[in-house]
């Protein structure tokens, strides 16, 4: 794998002179190969992780899996097409095993991802089924600890 890859997925934040450095080469060669790759499509953004607990903001994350059955000139990769173009959607997946499509989604509340399930999802001529799982909450996202560094003040006792 690319040293730079590497280090730009642990923290797109470093700067050009000190990823130079970790890569012993020059910045003008850095920004080159970053810029190269972000017009080939391999980088195709940056985001923060953030610990949406410790905010204001109303929401609820859902797993949802998909079971779907392709249909004449719509195969998985339209299906998911359709699916990914959902304001709601965060994340699809194409899937082995017991589901087919896998996605994360985000709503207001529980009531939102259950109507954007029966309103959106359901009515989808492919979609057989679907299996709604919510997050209640996050220990680990993209490698970051997120809520393990909190402190669980509930006691602790042995049978």
């Amino acid at each position: 794998m690319d040293q730079l890859l590497s280090l730009l997925s642990e923290d797109a934040r470093l700067t050009n002179a000190e990823l130079a450095a970790a890569l012993s080469t020059s910045e003008e060669d850095v920004a080159a190969r970053i810029a190269a790759y972000e017009a080939s499509g391999v980088i195709k953004g940056y985001k923060a992780i953030v610990d949406w607990d410790k905010t204001d903001r109303d929401y609820v994350n859902a797993r949802i899996e998909l079971k779907v059955i392709p249909q004449k000139d719509m195969g998985f990769e339209e299906i998911a097409g359709i699916i990914a173009k959902f304001d709601e959607v965060e994340s699809v997946y194409l899937m082995s095993g017991t589901c087919d499509i896998a996605l994360t989604v985000t709503g207001k509340s529980f009531k939102d991802v259950a109507m954007f399930v029966a309103h959106r999802l359901a009515p989808l001529e492919s979609v057989q089924s679907t299996s709604t799982s919510f997050v209640l909450r996050t220990y680990k996202e993209l490698g970051v600890f997120v809520a393990l560094d909190d402190t669980d003040e509930r006691e602790v006792t042995s049978l």
